[in-house]
């Protein structure tokens, strides 16, 4: 097998058809990454969920991209499409699939957002050998800078790897793991724009008990965590020592080091994180076991 090049890629993306089946929040990030990078056109995609039409006239009207509430013309959608989104939420996902398992083939490419489910679900439930992407991004792909877990079926091309994850690079960065580490992904990066948040809700808290506005605590923390994630990435250096550059010692920073460390700060986030990852295995078990009874 040839592989493709860049260019090559970019070229094979904008040649085939792609349905996306859930129309949320991450499906319409991935539409608008697409576009905006100039790898395909709005007559190439369409998309379609389960009932919500003004959700997809909203679409057609802002990106150009065929959708219809029309079960006649949905299932034409999902029998033409190269390569089938499967971006339904996880309690619907797999009565979903199991109605329209018969309108897929194994000449498509389907790559699942779905939480949880596993690659082996997902073949249960298809009912036939078919190339599986699963993935797992983050809601900051709505941004274009998300991060996403990528994993592969064992039957997947090293063409349609490229081609997934050069399309999830248009939201973001991408990384591949195996499958069985996508509950750490969810756990790290999946999750972990909350956790960002939530000590984000605390360091504006602080600052407004000690007598700042809530603007100015506000935009003062948005800019400290900003600039704290850009200097990481511009220097390239690991934070541990970009944090020991800027704690002095018996200085302010090193004060409040030493609470956080009596509080066990960062053994709560790793236990924060630990166990998110273990809720993705058990969500993804729970899902195994209803799909397959």
């Amino acid at each position: 097998m040839t592989l493709l090049s860049s260019s090559s890629i970019s070229t094979a993306i904008g040649s085939l058809k792609m349905c996306f089946y859930g129309a949320g929040s991450i499906a319409e990030a991935m539409v608008r990454g697409l576009l905006d990078r100039g790898l395909t056109e709005p007559g190439q995609i369409s998309m379609m969920n389960r009932q919500n039409a003004a959700r997809m006239e909203e679409l057609t009207s802002r990106y150009g991209v065929n959708t219809s509430s029309l079960e006649a013309e949905k299932s034409v959608m999902l029998q033409e499409a190269d390569i089938v989104f499967l971006m339904m939420k996880p309690k619907d996902a797999a009565e979903a699939i199991l109605q329209v398992r018969d309108l897929l083939h194994p000449g498509q490419l389907i790559i699942s957002v779905i939480a949880g489910m596993t690659i082996r679900t997902l073949e249960t439930l298809l009912g036939k050998p078919m190339a599986i992407v699963r993935t797992m991004p983050n809601t900051s792909s709505t941004i274009g800078l998300g991060a996403t877990g990528v994993s592969f079926s064992a039957s997947v091309t090293g063409n349609q790897r490229d081609l997934a994850e050069t399309m999830f690079q248009a939201v973001g960065l991408t990384a591949v793991v195996e499958e069985q580490l996508l509950e750490v992904v969810t756990g790290l990066s999946g999750s972990g724009p909350a956790y960002v948040y939530y000590l984000m809700e605390a360091m504006i808290a602080a600052g407004s008990e000690l007598g700042l506005t809530e603007e100015a605590a506000r935009e003062l923390t948005v800019q400290t965590v900003l600039g704290a994630a850009h200097m990481v990435k511009a220097t390239g250096e690991n934070p541990a020592d970009l944090r020991r550059k800027v704690t002095s010692p018996n200085g302010t920073t090193q004060a409040a080091i030493e609470k956080l460390d009596a509080n066990h700060f960062s053994q709560a986030v790793i236990s924060a994180i630990t166990r998110a990852a273990e809720r993705a295995a058990e969500m993804g078990a729970e899902i195994e076991r209803k799909a397959t009874s």
